[in-house]
């Protein structure tokens, strides 16, 4: 399974959102930049923590012109309770049979037990300026996540700055 890294395009996919809604990918590209963030499961601790952040953070990334949106392999149901129970505002998409995970080639931690823990950030045409990968370091992907859309909507042009 080969993981898309950045200057690849984030495939194109659709999927159900805890309202039972078909998401398609397409509907955002050319006009938002994407934040598309991959998480194991709904309700469990670190997930929480990771969706009320982004959550916390919807009205920055909206400034900066940035949609975001959580996928994960639970059902639409899961999705729904998860959702309500914390008042998340944005997309949560059922990825049962981990198909799109699969299509991102989103890796698996702890001896392949558990889904991984993956945020992308794309530009407005869908390609990816930026991937961090850490199951534990939940709080650094809204930060790392937010300080390149903020940069995407400053220089529009999805490229680093040189270090």
């Amino acid at each position: 399974m080969n993981s898309l890294k950045e200057g690849d395009i984030i495939p194109e996919f659709s999927l159900r959102d805890q309202n039972g809604n078909i998401f398609d990918i397409k509907s955002v590209l050319g006009r938002k930049n994407i934040v598309i963030y991959f998480y194991p499961k709904d309700s469990s601790p670190g997930c929480t923590r990771q969706a009320c952040n982004f959550r916390d953070h919807s009205d920055a990334f909206d400034e900066a012109g940035a949609v975001v949106i959580g996928i994960s392999g639970q059902s639409v149901e899961s999705h729904k309770v998860f959702a309500d129970k914390y008042n998340l505002v944005y997309p949560l998409l059922s990825d049962t049979g981990n198909k799109v995970r699969k299509m991102f080639g989103v890796p698996s931690s702890f001896f392949g037990l558990i889904p991984g823990r993956v945020t992308y950030v794309a530009n407005k045409q869908g390609k990816i300026i930026s991937v961090y990968n850490s199951q534990t370091k939940i709080d650094n992907h809204i930060d790392e996540a937010f300080k390149v859309a903020l940069m995407l909507k400053k220089d529009g042009t999805g490229q680093k700055p040189p270090l």
